[in-house]
């Protein structure tokens, strides 16, 4: 049997709903987290992910409004910190861009791991709750909830606060509180989950909805690839090294136009189906997990005849929660009012209107064929006018004195 992880010495024992904090996340928030760990996974820097959380806080309710990545350095303790110039700097412009409503920092993000801060993140939460905000607290991101590719569940982020708590002994591991007084508790700096809602407004749901839209059509391109076009040995003439930068011009422009690129329906038509397939896969995933609770109960709630010698094998059943199992009930008595009544009758109406909706393509196809055939007659027709005129300009001018008008002729239209 595999031993049980460790619990995280930096995590508080008292529960979230103590504190009364009410943290509100706005997408924006997300969509610059996400990018800034994009760049930096696709650019193979160095260092860890940071950055600094904006908002508003009026009492306990706080904000997470706007994000920026910060600078680090590493401090004379060799330990990395951020870089008090440039974020002081930053801050202060974020500060005079967000003035409606005036925007204040109230936290930062990183990337943690699933059981919560590490030691290496204390020196940057130090740092910004003695010099910016005492009460800054501390999102963390999970990368490998995302791997894991769940489908249906939570936000792969933990949004935590941060108090002082009485520890009965010295831990070296947290590296905190290396000095300690007698007759004093030793106090610690605690992290402990902080419930969290979404909330979205006007610009940031049409600004969301603009990169769901886009990203059926989001391709990933290496960027540590570099193209290297070989020497050529024939550049003494004249004119050749323009003759073989027009060529690999032509060159990159086919290669470009063999890209296939996605129109606007089309991206509209993938995010419609990605939503649908996220939503059976849930769906699916969900059921599974009712049968499995169903198929893990003791016999005598399965079935009402238990054979004898089945419960003793020593198999241990999932507890029994009478409500799941009303609730479960009450999803299979529901399945009845989707089936309707009279199968046939509703397959016959389906079929019609099916029929309906095919035939309506089917003239809209045709209707567009007339006009395109329509179209090439008149411009066709236009070509052979065109053709037939100059072909009589040119036929007027080919004999000696053919197609001129005398003086006579000149005199008589002059003349009527």
């Amino acid at each position: 049997m595999a031993p049980e992880p460790a619990a995280n010495p930096l995590l508080s024992t008292q529960k979230s709903s103590d504190s009364g904090l009410q943290v509100a996340l706005h997408p924006l928030v997300l969509l610059t987290i996400s990018d800034y760990i994009t760049r930096h996974t696709l650019r193979q820097q160095k260092g860890p992910v940071v950055g600094a959380l904006l908002g508003q806080q009026n009492g306990r309710e706080i904000t997470i409004e706007h994000a920026f990545d910060c600078l680090l350095m590493d401090s004379p303790d060799d330990e990395i910190i951020l870089n008090q110039v440039w974020f002081e700097d930053r801050l202060q412009q974020m500060k005079d861009v967000h003035k409606v409503p005036a925007l204040d920092l109230v936290g930062w993000y990183t990337i943690l791991p699933t059981s919560g801060p590490q030691p290496i993140h204390l020196p940057i939460h130090r740092q910004i709750l003695h010099t910016y905000n005492e009460s800054a607290i501390l999102l963390g991101f999970h990368p490998t909830a995302v791997l894991e590719g769940s489908v249906g569940g939570k936000l792969p982020l933990t949004i935590y606060e941060s108090n002082y708590e009485a520890e009965g002994t010295a831990t070296a591991e947290t590296g905190e509180d290396k000095e300690m007084k007698d007759g004093e508790p030793q106090l610690g700096l605690k992290f402990k989950e902080l419930p969290y809602t979404v909330e979205t407004g006007e610009a940031e749901m049409i600004s969301v909805d603009f990169v769901a839209r886009g990203g059926g059509n989001a391709t990933a391109v290496d960027g540590t690839l570099k193209t290297t076009t070989a020497p050529s040995e024939d550049i003494k003439g004249k004119g050749k090294p323009r003759a073989a930068m027009k060529k690999d011009d032509e060159m990159s422009s086919a290669t470009k136009d063999d890209r296939h690129v996605l129109s606007r329906e089309d991206e509209e038509l993938i995010a419609s189906l990605t939503a649908k397939a996220n939503a059976i896969k849930m769906l699916q995933a969900r059921i599974k997990l009712i049968t499995v609770y169903l198929q893990n109960l003791p016999p005598s709630y399965i079935s009402n005849t238990v054979p004898e010698g089945v419960g003793a094998d020593g198999k241990t059943y999932t507890p029994v929660n009478h409500s799941v199992l009303r609730s479960i009930q009450a999803l299979l008595t529901r399945l009845s009012l989707l089936i309707p009544a009279d199968a046939s009758a509703f397959e016959q109406e389906l079929l019609s209107e099916q029929n309906d909706v095919n035939l309506v393509s089917l003239l809209s196809t045709i209707t567009n064929s007339i006009k395109d055939v329509r179209e090439t007659g008149r411009k066709s027709a236009i070509m052979e006018a065109g053709k037939a005129m100059k072909n009589r300009g040119q036929g007027g001018w080919e004999g000696p004195g053919e197609g001129l008008v005398n003086v006579g002729e000149l005199m008589g239209m002059s003349r009527s």
